[in-house]
Protein backbone atom coordinates (compact mmCIF):
# COMPACT_ATOMS: atom_id res chain seq x y z
CA UNK A 1 0.00 0.00 0.00
CA UNK A 2 1.41 3.39 -0.90
CA UNK A 3 1.86 5.70 2.08
CA UNK A 4 -0.09 8.70 0.76
CA UNK A 5 -2.90 6.50 -0.45
CA UNK A 6 -3.00 4.68 2.88
CA UNK A 7 -3.14 7.90 4.88
CA UNK A 8 -5.92 9.26 2.67
CA UNK A 9 -7.84 5.98 3.00
CA UNK A 10 -7.68 6.03 6.76
CA UNK A 11 -8.54 9.74 6.94
CA UNK A 12 -11.47 9.50 4.50
CA UNK A 13 -12.91 6.44 6.23
CA UNK A 14 -12.52 8.21 9.55
CA UNK A 15 -14.38 11.29 8.39
CA UNK A 16 -17.19 9.01 7.27
CA UNK A 17 -17.40 7.78 10.83
CA UNK A 18 -17.23 11.23 12.36
CA UNK A 19 -20.17 12.38 10.24
CA UNK A 20 -22.37 9.40 10.99
CA UNK A 21 -24.86 9.33 13.81
CA UNK A 22 -23.66 6.74 16.33
CA UNK A 23 -27.13 5.67 17.30
CA UNK A 24 -28.09 4.90 13.68
CA UNK A 25 -25.26 2.39 13.48
CA UNK A 26 -26.19 0.28 16.49
CA UNK A 27 -26.19 -3.48 16.12
CA UNK A 28 -28.17 -6.03 18.06
CA UNK A 29 -26.54 -7.31 21.22
CA UNK A 30 -28.20 -9.54 23.76
CA UNK A 31 -28.34 -8.22 27.34
CA UNK A 32 -26.22 -9.91 29.98
CA UNK A 33 -27.48 -13.43 30.56
CA UNK A 34 -25.98 -13.56 34.03
CA UNK A 35 -25.91 -10.47 36.19
CA UNK A 36 -24.13 -9.80 39.45
CA UNK A 37 -26.42 -9.69 42.45
CA UNK A 38 -25.29 -6.61 44.28
CA UNK A 39 -25.66 -6.08 48.01
CA UNK A 40 -26.00 -2.50 49.24
CA UNK A 41 -22.35 -2.46 50.39
CA UNK A 42 -20.99 -3.42 46.96
CA UNK A 43 -20.26 -1.06 44.07
CA UNK A 44 -19.37 -1.75 40.42
CA UNK A 45 -17.35 -0.18 37.63
CA UNK A 46 -16.64 -1.01 33.99
CA UNK A 47 -13.21 -1.42 32.41
CA UNK A 48 -12.62 -1.16 28.66
CA UNK A 49 -9.25 -1.03 26.97
CA UNK A 50 -7.43 -1.24 23.63
CA UNK A 51 -10.35 -0.40 21.35
CA UNK A 52 -7.96 0.15 18.39
CA UNK A 53 -10.52 1.40 15.90
CA UNK A 54 -9.51 0.68 12.30
CA UNK A 55 -11.63 3.06 10.16
CA UNK A 56 -10.45 1.35 6.97
CA UNK A 57 -12.04 -2.03 7.86
CA UNK A 58 -14.43 -3.34 5.23
CA UNK A 59 -15.23 -6.82 3.96
CA UNK A 60 -14.00 -7.27 0.40
CA UNK A 61 -12.99 -10.15 -1.90
CA UNK A 62 -9.35 -9.05 -1.81
CA UNK A 63 -8.25 -10.27 1.63
CA UNK A 64 -5.15 -8.04 1.61
CA UNK A 65 -7.37 -4.94 1.42
CA UNK A 66 -9.79 -5.68 4.28
CA UNK A 67 -7.98 -3.46 6.78
CA UNK A 68 -4.91 -1.26 7.01
CA UNK A 69 -3.98 -2.91 10.32
CA UNK A 70 -3.23 -6.27 8.66
CA UNK A 71 -0.35 -4.46 6.90
CA UNK A 72 -1.02 -6.22 3.60
CA UNK A 73 -1.42 -9.72 5.09
CA UNK A 74 -4.52 -11.69 4.14
CA UNK A 75 -7.40 -11.33 6.58
CA UNK A 76 -8.23 -14.78 7.92
CA UNK A 77 -12.04 -14.85 7.92
CA UNK A 78 -13.42 -11.31 7.82
CA UNK A 79 -17.00 -10.61 8.82
CA UNK A 80 -19.25 -7.87 10.13
CA UNK A 81 -17.54 -7.73 13.53
CA UNK A 82 -13.94 -8.02 12.43
CA UNK A 83 -11.11 -10.43 11.80
CA UNK A 84 -8.23 -11.78 13.89
CA UNK A 85 -5.71 -10.13 11.55
CA UNK A 86 -7.40 -6.74 11.89
CA UNK A 87 -8.10 -4.11 14.49
CA UNK A 88 -11.67 -3.29 15.51
CA UNK A 89 -14.28 -2.24 12.96
CA UNK A 90 -16.60 0.42 14.33
CA UNK A 91 -19.45 -2.11 14.55
CA UNK A 92 -17.46 -4.24 16.99
CA UNK A 93 -16.87 -1.29 19.33
CA UNK A 94 -20.53 -0.27 19.07
CA UNK A 95 -21.62 -3.82 19.90
CA UNK A 96 -19.41 -3.89 23.02
CA UNK A 97 -20.73 -0.57 24.32
CA UNK A 98 -24.34 -1.47 23.52
CA UNK A 99 -23.98 -4.76 25.36
CA UNK A 100 -22.60 -2.94 28.41
CA UNK A 101 -25.45 -0.43 28.30
CA UNK A 102 -28.16 -3.05 27.78
CA UNK A 103 -26.83 -5.28 30.55
CA UNK A 104 -28.55 -2.97 33.02
CA UNK A 105 -25.61 -3.01 35.42
CA UNK A 106 -25.48 -0.14 37.90
CA UNK A 107 -21.90 1.06 37.52
CA UNK A 108 -20.52 4.00 39.51
CA UNK A 109 -17.93 4.86 36.86
CA UNK A 110 -15.84 3.46 34.02
CA UNK A 111 -12.10 3.23 33.46
CA UNK A 112 -10.76 3.33 29.90
CA UNK A 113 -7.09 2.43 29.72
CA UNK A 114 -6.05 3.67 26.32
CA UNK A 115 -5.14 2.81 22.72
CA UNK A 116 -7.83 4.05 20.35
CA UNK A 117 -5.95 4.24 16.98
CA UNK A 118 -5.09 1.14 14.91
CA UNK A 119 -1.81 -0.76 14.50
CA UNK A 120 -0.75 0.76 11.18
CA UNK A 121 2.65 1.95 9.90
CA UNK A 122 3.54 5.51 10.94
CA UNK A 123 3.39 6.71 7.32
CA UNK A 124 -0.29 5.73 7.11
CA UNK A 125 -1.44 7.82 10.05
CA UNK A 126 -0.81 11.32 11.47
CA UNK A 127 -1.28 13.42 14.59
CA UNK A 128 -4.56 14.69 13.14
CA UNK A 129 -5.90 11.17 12.53
CA UNK A 130 -4.86 10.06 16.04
CA UNK A 131 -6.64 13.03 17.59
CA UNK A 132 -9.74 12.49 15.43
CA UNK A 133 -9.97 8.82 16.41
CA UNK A 134 -9.58 9.54 20.14
CA UNK A 135 -12.24 12.22 19.78
CA UNK A 136 -14.54 9.83 17.94
CA UNK A 137 -14.12 7.13 20.60
CA UNK A 138 -14.71 9.68 23.37
CA UNK A 139 -17.97 10.91 21.81
CA UNK A 140 -19.07 7.32 21.12
CA UNK A 141 -18.59 6.31 24.76
CA UNK A 142 -20.41 9.45 25.93
CA UNK A 143 -23.33 8.74 23.59
CA UNK A 144 -23.89 5.37 25.25
CA UNK A 145 -23.14 6.51 28.80
CA UNK A 146 -24.06 10.23 28.94
CA UNK A 147 -24.34 10.27 32.74
CA UNK A 148 -21.45 7.98 33.66
CA UNK A 149 -18.13 9.38 34.82
CA UNK A 150 -15.25 7.95 32.78
CA UNK A 151 -11.59 7.97 33.80
CA UNK A 152 -9.33 7.51 30.76
CA UNK A 153 -5.59 6.85 30.50
CA UNK A 154 -3.35 7.38 27.49
CA UNK A 155 -1.93 4.42 25.56
CA UNK A 156 1.18 4.09 23.42
CA UNK A 157 -0.89 4.24 20.20
CA UNK A 158 -2.63 7.44 21.33
CA UNK A 159 0.17 9.47 19.78
CA UNK A 160 2.01 9.98 16.52
CA UNK A 161 4.56 8.61 16.01
CA UNK A 162 3.31 5.80 18.22
CA UNK A 163 5.04 5.18 21.58
CA UNK A 164 6.76 8.59 21.59
CA UNK A 165 4.65 10.38 24.20
CA UNK A 166 6.71 13.38 25.37
CA UNK A 167 7.59 14.66 28.84
CA UNK A 168 6.10 18.08 28.09
CA UNK A 169 3.06 19.74 26.50
CA UNK A 170 1.93 18.41 23.13
CA UNK A 171 -0.89 18.72 20.64
CA UNK A 172 -2.28 15.33 21.69
CA UNK A 173 -2.22 16.12 25.42
CA UNK A 174 -4.03 19.37 24.73
CA UNK A 175 -6.64 17.67 22.53
CA UNK A 176 -7.46 14.88 24.99
CA UNK A 177 -7.66 17.41 27.83
CA UNK A 178 -10.40 19.15 25.84
CA UNK A 179 -12.13 15.86 24.90
CA UNK A 180 -12.15 14.56 28.47
CA UNK A 181 -12.96 17.84 30.21
CA UNK A 182 -16.63 16.85 30.84
CA UNK A 183 -15.40 13.95 33.00
CA UNK A 184 -12.59 15.68 34.87
CA UNK A 185 -11.91 18.54 37.28
CA UNK A 186 -9.99 21.63 36.22
CA UNK A 187 -6.94 20.44 38.20
CA UNK A 188 -7.02 17.04 36.47
CA UNK A 189 -7.35 18.71 33.05
CA UNK A 190 -4.37 20.92 33.87
CA UNK A 191 -1.92 18.07 34.63
CA UNK A 192 -3.33 16.05 31.72
CA UNK A 193 -2.54 18.93 29.40
CA UNK A 194 1.05 19.17 30.70
CA UNK A 195 2.08 15.53 30.92
CA UNK A 196 -0.76 13.15 30.09
CA UNK A 197 -1.59 12.15 33.69
CA UNK A 198 -3.97 13.31 36.45
CA UNK A 199 -5.65 12.48 39.74
CA UNK A 200 -9.27 12.98 40.73
CA UNK A 201 -11.55 12.20 43.65
CA UNK A 202 -14.76 10.30 42.95
CA UNK A 203 -17.50 9.57 45.46
CA UNK A 204 -19.56 6.73 43.97
CA UNK A 205 -22.46 7.19 46.41
CA UNK A 206 -23.47 9.45 49.28
CA UNK A 207 -22.72 6.64 51.73
CA UNK A 208 -19.28 5.80 50.29
CA UNK A 209 -16.05 7.48 51.36
CA UNK A 210 -14.14 9.31 48.63
CA UNK A 211 -11.96 7.28 46.26
CA UNK A 212 -8.92 8.76 44.54
CA UNK A 213 -8.23 7.76 40.94
CA UNK A 214 -4.63 8.18 39.78
CA UNK A 215 -4.33 7.94 35.99
CA UNK A 216 -0.66 7.45 35.13
CA UNK A 217 0.96 8.08 31.79
CA UNK A 218 3.00 4.86 31.92
CA UNK A 219 3.93 5.31 28.25
CA UNK A 220 6.52 7.81 29.50
CA UNK A 221 8.34 4.73 30.83
CA UNK A 222 7.63 2.41 27.89
CA UNK A 223 10.73 0.70 26.48
CA UNK A 224 10.30 1.92 22.85
CA UNK A 225 9.73 5.56 23.91
CA UNK A 226 12.87 7.37 22.71
CA UNK A 227 11.41 10.75 23.71
CA UNK A 228 12.04 9.97 27.39
CA UNK A 229 15.27 7.98 27.10
CA UNK A 230 17.82 8.93 29.79
CA UNK A 231 15.35 11.19 31.64
CA UNK A 232 15.31 10.29 35.35
CA UNK A 233 11.73 11.44 35.98
CA UNK A 234 9.86 12.32 32.76
CA UNK A 235 7.36 15.15 33.34
CA UNK A 236 8.16 14.79 37.08
CA UNK A 237 5.42 12.18 37.20
CA UNK A 238 7.20 9.95 39.75
CA UNK A 239 7.65 12.85 42.18
CA UNK A 240 4.04 13.88 41.58
CA UNK A 241 2.85 10.29 42.18
CA UNK A 242 4.66 10.06 45.52
CA UNK A 243 3.23 13.41 46.61
CA UNK A 244 -0.31 12.35 45.68
CA UNK A 245 0.05 9.02 47.51
CA UNK A 246 1.42 10.85 50.57
CA UNK A 247 -1.61 13.14 50.41
CA UNK A 248 -3.94 10.15 50.16
CA UNK A 249 -2.27 8.62 53.22
CA UNK A 250 -2.73 11.84 55.21
CA UNK A 251 -6.38 12.15 54.15
CA UNK A 252 -7.08 8.44 54.83
CA UNK A 253 -8.16 7.97 51.19
CA UNK A 254 -8.12 4.78 49.16
CA UNK A 255 -6.60 4.86 45.68
CA UNK A 256 -7.13 3.08 42.36
CA UNK A 257 -4.12 3.36 40.05
CA UNK A 258 -4.93 3.09 36.35
CA UNK A 259 -2.62 3.15 33.35
CA UNK A 260 -2.05 1.61 29.95
CA UNK A 261 1.30 -0.19 30.03
CA UNK A 262 1.48 -2.38 33.15
CA UNK A 263 4.31 -2.68 35.62
CA UNK A 264 6.04 -6.03 36.11
CA UNK A 265 7.25 -8.68 33.70
CA UNK A 266 5.49 -9.77 30.54
CA UNK A 267 3.95 -13.24 30.96
CA UNK A 268 4.52 -14.34 27.35
CA UNK A 269 8.26 -13.70 27.07
CA UNK A 270 11.07 -14.27 29.55
CA UNK A 271 13.05 -11.58 31.41
CA UNK A 272 11.23 -8.66 29.78
CA UNK A 273 9.46 -5.75 31.43
CA UNK A 274 7.04 -3.67 29.37
CA UNK A 275 8.45 -0.55 31.03
CA UNK A 276 12.15 0.25 31.08
CA UNK A 277 13.69 -1.68 33.95
CA UNK A 278 14.78 1.45 35.84
CA UNK A 279 11.25 2.89 35.85
CA UNK A 280 9.72 -0.46 36.72
CA UNK A 281 11.95 -0.75 39.79
CA UNK A 282 11.07 2.81 40.84
CA UNK A 283 7.34 2.21 40.49
CA UNK A 284 7.44 -1.10 42.37
CA UNK A 285 9.31 0.62 45.19
CA UNK A 286 6.71 3.43 45.32
CA UNK A 287 3.77 1.02 45.18
CA UNK A 288 5.21 -1.13 47.97
CA UNK A 289 5.76 1.88 50.19
CA UNK A 290 2.20 3.09 49.67
CA UNK A 291 0.45 -0.29 49.40
CA UNK A 292 -1.79 0.43 52.40
CA UNK A 293 -3.65 3.17 50.50
CA UNK A 294 -3.68 1.51 47.05
CA UNK A 295 -6.80 -0.67 46.82
CA UNK A 296 -6.28 -1.84 43.23
CA UNK A 297 -4.28 -1.32 40.04
CA UNK A 298 -5.74 -1.65 36.55
CA UNK A 299 -3.97 -1.78 33.18
CA UNK A 300 -4.37 -2.80 29.51
CA UNK A 301 -1.84 -2.91 26.64
CA UNK A 302 -1.05 -6.64 26.40
CA UNK A 303 -4.50 -7.46 24.90
CA UNK A 304 -4.58 -10.48 27.24
CA UNK A 305 -6.34 -11.26 30.51
CA UNK A 306 -3.94 -11.61 33.43
CA UNK A 307 -3.36 -10.77 37.06
CA UNK A 308 -0.34 -9.80 39.12
CA UNK A 309 0.27 -9.70 42.85
CA UNK A 310 2.60 -7.18 44.42
CA UNK A 311 4.54 -8.82 47.25
CA UNK A 312 6.45 -6.86 49.85
CA UNK A 313 10.09 -7.70 50.52
CA UNK A 314 9.04 -10.35 53.05
CA UNK A 315 6.84 -12.10 50.50
CA UNK A 316 3.48 -10.88 51.84
CA UNK A 317 0.83 -10.06 49.23
CA UNK A 318 0.04 -6.34 49.52
CA UNK A 319 -1.59 -5.30 46.20
CA UNK A 320 -3.84 -6.78 43.51
CA UNK A 321 -3.14 -5.80 39.89
CA UNK A 322 -5.39 -6.58 36.92
CA UNK A 323 -4.62 -6.49 33.19
CA UNK A 324 -7.85 -6.45 31.19
CA UNK A 325 -8.10 -7.97 27.71
CA UNK A 326 -8.61 -5.86 24.60
CA UNK A 327 -11.71 -5.13 22.57
CA UNK A 328 -9.59 -5.49 19.42
CA UNK A 329 -9.02 -9.10 18.28
CA UNK A 330 -5.93 -8.27 16.19
CA UNK A 331 -2.84 -10.44 16.15
CA UNK A 332 0.42 -10.19 14.27
CA UNK A 333 1.16 -12.57 11.44
CA UNK A 334 3.85 -14.28 13.55
CA UNK A 335 1.50 -14.90 16.47
CA UNK A 336 -0.26 -18.24 16.67
CA UNK A 337 -2.85 -17.11 19.20
CA UNK A 338 -5.09 -14.08 19.54
CA UNK A 339 -7.91 -13.01 21.85
CA UNK A 340 -11.63 -12.72 21.49
CA UNK A 341 -12.93 -9.20 22.23
CA UNK A 342 -13.60 -8.58 25.92
CA UNK A 343 -15.05 -6.04 28.36
CA UNK A 344 -15.04 -6.24 32.14
CA UNK A 345 -17.13 -5.34 35.19
CA UNK A 346 -15.52 -5.13 38.64
CA UNK A 347 -17.24 -5.33 42.01
CA UNK A 348 -15.75 -3.53 44.99
CA UNK A 349 -16.42 -3.05 48.68
CA UNK A 350 -18.17 0.32 48.90
CA UNK A 351 -16.36 1.22 52.15
CA UNK A 352 -12.80 -0.11 51.73
CA UNK A 353 -12.69 -0.19 47.90
CA UNK A 354 -11.13 -3.65 48.02
CA UNK A 355 -11.82 -5.49 44.76
CA UNK A 356 -14.31 -8.27 45.48
CA UNK A 357 -14.91 -9.85 42.08
CA UNK A 358 -14.81 -9.36 38.34
CA UNK A 359 -17.19 -10.42 35.62
CA UNK A 360 -15.43 -10.96 32.30
CA UNK A 361 -17.63 -10.70 29.20
CA UNK A 362 -16.56 -11.64 25.68
CA UNK A 363 -17.65 -12.01 22.09
CA UNK A 364 -16.89 -15.25 20.22
CA UNK A 365 -15.79 -13.44 17.08
CA UNK A 366 -15.98 -16.47 14.80
CA UNK A 367 -19.57 -17.21 15.84
CA UNK A 368 -20.60 -13.55 15.66
CA UNK A 369 -19.38 -13.27 12.07
CA UNK A 370 -21.11 -16.51 11.06
CA UNK A 371 -24.44 -15.36 12.54
CA UNK A 372 -24.04 -11.65 11.71
CA UNK A 373 -25.07 -11.07 15.32
CA UNK A 374 -23.01 -9.90 18.29
CA UNK A 375 -23.91 -12.36 21.02
CA UNK A 376 -21.74 -11.11 23.92
CA UNK A 377 -21.62 -13.54 26.84
CA UNK A 378 -20.30 -13.95 30.35
CA UNK A 379 -16.98 -15.78 30.09
CA UNK A 380 -16.31 -16.25 33.80
CA UNK A 381 -16.76 -14.84 37.29
CA UNK A 382 -13.35 -14.81 38.91
CA UNK A 383 -14.23 -15.96 42.44
CA UNK A 384 -16.30 -18.86 41.10
CA UNK A 385 -13.81 -19.83 38.39
CA UNK A 386 -10.91 -20.12 40.83
CA UNK A 387 -12.68 -20.94 44.10
CA UNK A 388 -11.57 -17.86 46.03
CA UNK A 389 -13.46 -15.58 48.42
CA UNK A 390 -12.61 -12.21 46.84
CA UNK A 391 -9.87 -10.51 44.81
CA UNK A 392 -7.92 -9.04 47.72
CA UNK A 393 -4.15 -9.65 47.56
CA UNK A 394 -4.27 -12.55 50.05
CA UNK A 395 -6.99 -14.33 48.07
CA UNK A 396 -5.18 -13.88 44.75
CA UNK A 397 -2.04 -15.26 46.41
CA UNK A 398 -4.00 -18.38 47.43
CA UNK A 399 -5.21 -18.70 43.85
CA UNK A 400 -1.67 -18.51 42.48
CA UNK A 401 -0.54 -21.21 44.89
CA UNK A 402 -3.24 -23.43 43.39
CA UNK A 403 -2.16 -22.50 39.86
CA UNK A 404 1.42 -23.43 40.76
CA UNK A 405 0.88 -26.99 42.00
CA UNK A 406 2.05 -29.73 39.60
CA UNK A 407 -0.72 -30.82 37.20
CA UNK A 408 -2.97 -28.00 38.45
CA UNK A 409 -6.47 -28.23 37.01
CA UNK A 410 -6.90 -24.48 37.47
CA UNK A 411 -3.90 -23.46 35.39
CA UNK A 412 -5.33 -24.59 32.00
CA UNK A 413 -8.48 -22.61 32.86
CA UNK A 414 -6.39 -19.53 33.64
CA UNK A 415 -4.47 -19.94 30.38
CA UNK A 416 -7.69 -20.28 28.37
CA UNK A 417 -9.03 -17.12 30.02
CA UNK A 418 -5.71 -15.41 29.27
CA UNK A 419 -6.64 -15.58 25.55
CA UNK A 420 -10.34 -14.80 26.20
CA UNK A 421 -11.42 -18.30 25.13
CA UNK A 422 -9.80 -17.88 21.72
CA UNK A 423 -9.06 -21.59 21.32
CA UNK A 424 -9.80 -24.24 23.95
CA UNK A 425 -7.01 -26.50 22.69
CA UNK A 426 -4.07 -24.31 23.69
CA UNK A 427 -1.35 -25.77 25.87
CA UNK A 428 1.18 -24.06 28.11
CA UNK A 429 4.01 -26.47 28.91
CA UNK A 430 6.97 -26.08 31.27
CA UNK A 431 8.78 -23.04 29.82
CA UNK A 432 5.52 -21.19 29.12
CA UNK A 433 4.13 -22.06 32.56
CA UNK A 434 7.23 -20.75 34.34
CA UNK A 435 6.95 -17.47 32.41
CA UNK A 436 3.33 -17.05 33.44
CA UNK A 437 3.69 -17.98 37.11
CA UNK A 438 6.82 -15.91 37.74
CA UNK A 439 5.27 -12.86 36.02
CA UNK A 440 2.14 -13.12 38.18
CA UNK A 441 4.01 -13.17 41.49
CA UNK A 442 7.27 -11.30 41.06
CA UNK A 443 7.28 -7.76 39.71
CA UNK A 444 10.81 -6.59 40.53
CA UNK A 445 14.13 -7.73 39.03
CA UNK A 446 15.57 -9.60 42.03
CA UNK A 447 12.50 -11.67 42.91
CA UNK A 448 11.62 -12.38 39.27
CA UNK A 449 15.16 -13.53 38.44
CA UNK A 450 15.16 -15.79 41.52
CA UNK A 451 11.82 -17.29 40.47
CA UNK A 452 12.98 -18.06 36.94
CA UNK A 453 16.19 -19.61 38.26
CA UNK A 454 14.42 -21.80 40.84
CA UNK A 455 11.73 -22.98 38.45
CA UNK A 456 14.22 -23.84 35.72
CA UNK A 457 16.42 -25.70 38.20
CA UNK A 458 13.47 -27.71 39.54
CA UNK A 459 12.61 -28.91 36.05
CA UNK A 460 16.03 -30.52 35.65
CA UNK A 461 16.22 -32.15 39.08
Amino acid sequence: MESAQGARGVALSLWGLLLCNVLQDLVSAAPAQASPEMPFSVGQFWHITDLHLDPSYHVTINRTQVCASSKGVNASSPGMFGDFMCDSPYKLILSALKYMKDSGQQASFMIWTGDSPPHVPAKEISTKVVIDIIGNMTSTIRSFFPDLQVFPALGNHDYWPQDQLPASVSEVYSAVADFWKPWLTDEAVSTLRKGGFYTQIVQPSITSPPLRIISLNTVLYYSPNDATRNITDPANQLEWLENILDLAQQNKEKVYVIGHVPVGYLPFVRNTTALREYYNERLIEIFRRHSSVIAGQFFGHTHRDSIMILLDKKGKAVNSLFVAPAVTPVKSVWQVDSNNPGVRLYQYDALSYSVLDLWQFYLNLTEANLKNESDWKLEYIMTKAYGIEDLKPESLHEMVIQLSVPHSKLFPKYYNNYFVSYDGNMFCEDHCRVNQLCAIQYLDLTSYTDCIGKEDKSQYE
